[in-house]
């Protein structure tokens, strides 16, 4: 199903028993954090959804951990299970390609292009802007601090939207804001992510400054969405209206030429000065570690809208496992196929939550000829955001790479140290404060996959042990009687 907003997401998760509404007085300055932390590390029917109604300072209730479990994280994009997105991509990808001289593909591919991509619509009269501000004030919102040492409140879940100033094309990306005052924040583009491409594409045009709209609180595909690491150019839009089944409604914004989600429950209008930077951070991160200061663009705000009675959605990162980490186990499903389409002897990969999106990915291959797992290597961290991986651990076909024990067991029983580990220097994640050098470093990849003589293993492979079939139907057949449960 396509939720027509946020409102609806949670109502969902409320009749499921997947939602609490809290209504003791919170304070937004680190007391959520720690509730939502506490909750989100809680396994089974303990870890929920949080609406705080009472929250200190502010008449906006807020909405915490909704995404904060495999089950919630389905239900916000609409399926039983994320690999059933992954297929819809893969059907999608199988359409053959409309030639002129086969006028039938045309016939039979439209009405499926039709069904599968879904442009964004434009209405008036938005939900998002029943309620116009005065003036601009950040105070009315309850933007949380998270965590001690953080440089102030930040606003932790906003979809950022603007234009590449040479095309005109939208891009939408999730970066955080910390608030310095009722008009302005950071805007934390890091030097790799498209919106500060648009950045420094408006500064080598010349331009004094580029618009910049956020969305607080969309339809959970929305939000989703903004996370996706998509090439740069691909509407996000046109994205979530593929996973949602329906098109994006959208709405002009009333100060910048954007347009925006017309059912966000808030939304900031403004610009970012070209050349103008500020000190922001230090920001609890969800690498665990506290993100250093750092000098960063500064986003100026216009105009805010919002719903009547409008709810304030945020989340906390920081040590795993929290929400963010179900966002990003959707991406590592989603975007398999795409994977796939580019390095075919893929079979499956793992990013465990431990690694925090980007530092480790563990796949499995079809090997068919030497070295195969280092040409592996070598092409995921030539895709996009897979350049950030710190470790790559490629195994056989036959191991389950979601099971970490089996993948350990391979690793610590298969290798070689001299002959397995491939390491080079690269690109890292900004946020990555363990190597020498700012937003580069080394990395490691390790072939735990079975060595042949050609790659030099001269001695014999032995065989894993396994039961033959025989014994285990015999065992099988006589459990019960066993009484071992």
């Amino acid at each position: 199903m396509a939720f027509k907003d946020l409102r609806e997401f949670i109502e969902l998760l409320e009749s499921r028993g997947l939602l609490r509404r809290i209504q003791a007085e919170v304070d937004p300055e680190l007391e959520i954090t720690e509730i939502t932390d506490r909750v989100s590390k809680m396994e089974g029917e303990k870890n929920v959804a949080l609406l705080f109604e009472n929250v200190k300072g502010s008449s906006m209730p807020v909405l915490m951990n909704a995404f904060g479990s495999m089950e919630r994280m389905c239900m916000a994009l609409g399926v039983e299970s994320l690999d059933d997105i992954a297929d819809d991509l893969r059907a999608f990808m199988k359409l053959p390609k409309i030639s002129l001289q086969n006028k039938m593909d045309i016939v039979t591919i439209i009405p499926k292009l039709r069904k599968a991509v879904n442009f964004p619509k434009y209405v008036k009269n938005a939900p998002c802007q029943e309620v116009v501000m005065d003036e601009p004030d950040l105070d009315q919102i309850p933007i949380l601090k998270c965590w001690p040492q953080d440089g102030g409140p930040f606003v932790t879940l906003p979809l950022i939207f603007t234009k590449n100033p040479e095309t005109g094309k939208r891009n939408v990306g999730m970066y955080r804001l910390q608030k310095y005052d009722k008009k302005t924040t950071g805007m934390h583009w890091h030097i790799h992510k498209n919106g500060a491409e648009n950045y420094r594409g408006a500064a080598a045009k010349g331009m004094q400054r580029i618009e910049a709209a956020v969305a607080i609180g969309t339809d959970p595909v929305l939000t989703y969405a903004a996370t996706a690491p998509l090439p740069r150019d691909i509407d996000e839009m046109v994205f979530a209206g593929f996973l949602r089944k329906k098109s994006v409604e959208l709405t002009k914004c009333r100060t910048v030429d954007l347009e925006v989600p017309a059912t966000a429950e808030i939304i900031l209008e403004g610009y970012v000065e070209i050349g103008e930077l500020r000190r922001e951070g230090p920001f609890g991160d969800h690498t665990g570690y506290y993100s250093l200061a750092d000098d960063y663009p500064v986003f100026h705000i216009t105009c805010i809208t919002h719903r009547k009675n409008p709810i304030y959605p945020a989340t906390v990162v920081g040590k795993p496992p929290m929400e963010d980490c179900f966002l990003a186990k959707a991406t590592e499903r989603i975007f398999l196929p795409l994977l796939q389409q580019v390095v075919p002897e893929i079979i499956d990969i793992n990013m465990p939550l431990e690694g925090v999106f980007h530092d480790c990915v563990i796949v499995s291959i079809h090997k068919t000829y030497p070295m195969q797992a280092r040409k592996v290597m070598h092409a995921i961290w030539g895709m996009g955001q897979m350049m950030f991986c710190k470790l790559i651990i490629v195994v056989d076909l036959h191991v389950n790479v979601q099971d970490m024990k089996e993948v350990m067991w391979r690793v610590y029983n298969n290798i070689d140290a001299k002959y397995d580990f491939e390491m080079v220097t690269g690109p890292l994640d900004a946020l990555d404060h363990s190597s020498p050098m700012a937003k580069w470093g080394t990395k490691l990849g390790i072939d735990a996959t079975k060595t042949w003589p050609e790659e030099g293993h001269a001695r014999e492979w032995p065989d894993e042990i396994v039961m033959s079939d025989e014994i285990k139907a015999k065992v099988d057949a006589k459990w019960e009687a066993l009484g071992l449960g």
